[in-house]
């Protein structure tokens, strides 16, 4: 499952320290979008556009921080590095890449495509 350098305690670090700095970008965003101070039409609008640009962000980072909580508990259960869809083995070059992937190569193919399939 894990290549030779990438031990189990190695992936956790990276997740967790993945998971930190999240947190604190989700700190980060929640604060400038609390912190308008625009008077005119101008700004107000120019807040606007930065605001949907920060909550997509804070959005991606929710969702990538569910991502990793759920592969931390696949740890500590004794899944990880296993698909969830198939049960196959996932491939230590794919967890270098994506460490939280729930998904081997193929179930992640199928995954992606029934998702754009519903739009």
């Amino acid at each position: 499952m894990n290549s030779p350098d990438t031990s189990l305690d190695a992936r956790r670090t990276q997740l967790t320290g993945r998971q930190s700095f999240l947190l604190r970008r989700l700190n980060k965003i929640e604060t400038e979008l609390d912190a308008h101070e625009a008077k005119d039409f101008e700004e107000m609008a120019t807040e606007r556009e930065g605001d949907e640009v920060l909550e997509d962000l804070g959005h991606s980072s929710q969702h990538e921080l569910r991502m990793i909580e759920a592969a931390l508990k696949r740890m500590e259960e004794g899944e990880y590095g296993y698909c969830t869809t198939c049960g196959s083995e996932i491939d230590a070059h794919r967890l270098d890449l994506i460490p939280a992937t729930p998904f081997c190569a193929s179930c992640a193919s199928r995954h992606d495509a029934d998702r754009a399939r519903q739009g």
